[in-house]
């Protein structure tokens, strides 16, 4: 079992003046996008297993090496993230089932020496929905300067019987960065790291 894949879109943004100042080195975010018949369209199925555990290592190796090509190395990428849009005749558990498993997203970790977990969106649409991809930094859940979303469409996808699948990157944070880190906020509101709500 396959996925049926009928195209692969690249998104790929360059910025050099942002915010009215000029970026110290240019401020680069990029994504590919995977736009795949969805098995399950029309109808309800109870055990989605056996798409998923097909689908999601081909889709996970074959978009990481696409991501890396792009990027030129693992280590260029500073954060990251994923994403995945149902068309009309699916459920949004249809697009969450492709990209929340490991069997999907590991390759990217790995290719990117990652520890944080990968930022997403599921979300259902029609063809040009908004394709939006929060990022994070890879190895750090808490420097803000890395929440970052890489917004696009796709004119034609997804059509009703399709999910389009998105892996995101940056090869950096925002350039003019200074909402300050997570870390001092807790550190102001006397609250302990591993219990950042104070619960």
């Amino acid at each position: 079992m396959q996925p049926d894949i009928r195209k692969i879109v690249t998104y790929d943004e360059e910025v050099f003046i942002e915010g009215f100042k000029a970026a110290k080195e240019p401020w680069r975010m990029f994504a590919v996008a995977a736009v795949v018949r969805n098995p399950w369209a029309g109808r309800f199925v109870e055990d989605l297993k056996p798409e998923i555990h097909a689908y999601g290592p081909v889709l996970g190796e074959m978009m990481t090496k696409r991501m890396i090509a792009l990027a030129g190395s693992g280590d260029a990428i500073e954060a990251y993230g994923k994403a995945a849009v149902v068309g009309l005749n699916g459920e949004v558990e249809h697009a969450s089932g492709l990209i929340h498993t490991l069997r999907f997203g590991n390759f990217y970790r790995e290719a990117v020496g990652a520890k944080s977990y990968l930022a997403f969106t599921n979300t259902r649409g029609p063809a040009s929905a908004p394709i939006m991809v929060p990022l994070m930094d890879k190895n750090d859940a808490g420097r803000r300067s890395h929440y970052l979303t890489i917004q696009f469409s796709i004119p034609d996808a997804p059509r009703d019987d399709e999910i389009v699948v998105v892996l995101g990157a940056a090869t950096g944070g925002r350039p003019h960065h200074r909402i300050g880190d997570r870390y001092q906020d807790l550190k102001d509101l006397g609250h302990d790291l591993d219990n950042p709500a104070a619960v």
